[in-house]
C-alpha cells in the first residue's frame, strides 16, 4: 500500500502541510461513511459534527511513523483540523514520539503539556486512547510528578477528560502500579457515558492481570452497583462461575 512507501520518503523537515498532502491521497467518500456510523456521528450521537475523510487507521499509523520528527509547532496545526483522521495522525505521531526511548524528559513534558492544553481538540475516543497512556501516564509515570491533574481530569464535565484519566493508568498498569486505577476507577463509578464505563471496565481488568484478589475485593464492594457494561469488561477475564456470580450480584443489587 502506498501508505507504507511513505515510509521511504520521510520528510527532512516535516510540515503539517506535507502531512496533509500525503493524506489526501487516501481519501475515500465510502470509507468515510463506514467510520462516520462507526464513530457515532449523527444527531444526539458522541461524535456528532466529527468529519471524515474517510482514510484507514492503518494507513494513518504508517504515515505517522515516517513524520515522527515533526515539531510541536507544526502538530499543532493539524490537531486544528476539522478532520478526525488528520487528528488521529498528530495523536499518532507524539504518541510515538513518547514512546521512542531517545526522548528526553524535557521532552516527554513538552508532549504531556501539548495534550493536556488540547484537550479540547482530543474528542473521541482513539483519540484519547491513542495516545494517553504514553503522554499523560509515561510522563507522569517517569518524571514522578503528583498525579493530582488526573484526578482533576476525572472530575472534569468532558467525557475525554474522565477517559484520559482512566486509560493514561495504563502505562501505570503496565508497571505493575495499579492503585491509582482503582482510586479513579471508584470516581467513575456514577458516570452515565458508556464510553466511560467500556474505557474504566478495560482498566479495571488489566489491573487485575497484576491482581486479582484486589479486583475482586473491588467487585465486591461495587458489582452490585456499577453500571452493568463496566462490570462486564471488569470480568471479562473471569472463568464463567466467576463471571456468573459478580453477575448475579448486580441483578440481585
Amino acid at each position: 500500500m502506498a501508505a507504507i512507501e511513505l515510509i521511504k520518503e520521510k520528510p527532512l523537515n516535516p510540515t503539517a502541510r506535507q502531512f496533509v498532502e500525503h493524506i489526501e491521497k487516501f481519501r475515500s467518500p465510502v470509507e468515510a461513511m463506514k467510520l462516520m456510523r462507526y464513530f457515532k456521528t449523527g444527531e444526539g450521537q458522541y461524535g456528532e459534527g466529527d468529519v471524515f475523510m474517510g482514510v484507514r487507521m492503518g494507513q494513518i499509523f504508517e504515515m505517522a511513523k515516517a513524520y515522527i520528527d515533526m515539531p510541536l509547532e507544526e502538530l499543532e496545526l493539524l490537531l486544528q483540523s476539522p478532520i478526525h483522521e488528520i487528528r488521529t495522525g498528530a495523536l499518532s505521531i507524539i504518541d510515538k514520539q513518547a514512546r521512542n526511548k531517545k526522548t528526553t524528559l524535557d521532552q516527554r513534558k513538552l508532549l504531556y503539556e501539548f495534550y493536556l492544553r488540547n484537550t479540547h481538540r482530543i474528542n473521541n475516543w482513539d483519540l484519547v486512547d491513542i495516545c494517553a497512556p504514553h503522554v499523560v501516564g509515561g510522563y507522569l509515570y517517569i518524571s514522578g510528578k503528583p498525579r493530582d491533574v488526573l484526578f482533576e481530569l476525572a472530575a472534569s464535565d468532558s467525557i475525554w477528560e474522565r477517559r484520559t484519566a482512566i486509560v493514561a493508568t495504563g502505562y501505570f498498569i503496565r508497571k505493575g502500579d495499579i492503585e491509582d486505577t482503582f482510586r479513579i476507577a471508584e470516581l467513575l463509578l456514577d458516570n452515565k457515558e458508556v464510553l466511560i464505563h467500556k474505557a474504566t471496565g478495560w482498566m479495571l481488568r488489566s489491573a487485575g492481570q497484576i491482581n486479582r484478589p484486589q479486583l475482586q475485593k473491588f467487585l465486591d464492594k461495587y458489582a452490585a452497583t456499577m453500571p452493568r457494561t463496566l462490570l462486564r469488561y471488569s470480568i471479562e477475564h473471569f472463568d464463567k462461575p466467576l463471571r456468573s456470580h459478580y453477575m448475579g450480584l448486580k441483578r440481585a443489587g
